[in-house]
């Protein structure tokens, strides 16, 4: 059984397809999963199912999430959620994923 850290990073990307749209790294020390979601809606059921099946410990949002999705996904699961913090996104056409998804 591994000691690694499993965690994950999920990121918006309007038509993302969280199913086909994922990545493992493994290190000895990290286990972390890329996912990339279509909406805020989308990461909340993401981030419950990679908490219950995966054994994610630790979440990082990208920076697309505004401090709204930020409090859904850390409402939605009980592990530690962190965030990159952009005011506004330079993928999203400058605005903030509050503005896009939320």
């Amino acid at each position: 059984m591994s000691n690694a850290l499993k965690a994950a990073f999920i990121f918006v990307a309007p038509g993302a397809d969280p199913a086909r749209n994922r990545n493992w790294v493994k290190t000895e020390a990290v286990e972390l999963v890329a996912v990339a979601v279509k909406d805020y809606a989308q990461a909340e059921a993401v981030a419950r199912e990679l908490v219950e099946k995966e054994g994610i410990a630790a979440i990082e949002l990208c920076g697309g999430f505004g401090a709204a999705g930020t409090a859904r996904i850390a409402a939605a699961v009980n592990v530690p959620v962190g965030v990159v913090r952009f005011d506004i996104h330079p993928g999203l056409n400058n605005v903030s994923g509050d503005t896009l998804f939320g």
